[in-house]
């Protein structure tokens, strides 16, 4: 039987490329990478821990792609160890909901909700 181990990357359409590494970088402390892809393309990640998102503009993925790829139609959490109101703190007015419990892939969460600039929802947890 196959199976699958874990998650290398995410791909996420984006209205604006520079707007969301601006987000990204700089609210949730991600590191923005360019890069040329296998194809030779020049594309943009965001890096965090082990894993990355891959940002595509909208209008202008590539391929191969989602069926519907379109900005704003994600929802992502992320776990930190950073406490959750250090978070609170540092987004201000940009929490939307929470802190909230919720139940994550191993077990309890506790989570703030906020949304990117194309209004993707974003979830910033920590284990409880």
């Amino acid at each position: 039987m196959v199976s699958v181990g874990g998650l290398d990357h995410l791909v996420l359409t984006v209205a604006d490329i520079d707007r969301s590494v601006t987000f990204y970088r700089d609210v949730l402390g991600m590191e923005p990478e360019k890069f040329i892809s296998a194809d030779g393309s020049t594309r943009w990640a965001l890096m965090f821990g082990e894993q990355k998102i891959n940002l595509h503009q909208a209008g202008a993925e590539y391929d191969p792609k989602a069926k519907r790829a379109m900005a704003g139609s994600a929802d992502l959490c992320f776990l930190s160890a950073s406490p959750l109101a250090d978070w609170q703190y540092h987004l201000g007015g940009l929490v939307i909901e929470g802190p909230i419990k919720r139940t994550g892939a191993t077990g309890p969460i506790l989570s703030l909700y906020l949304r990117d600039p194309d209004g993707n929802l974003i979830e910033i947890s920590n284990k409880i």
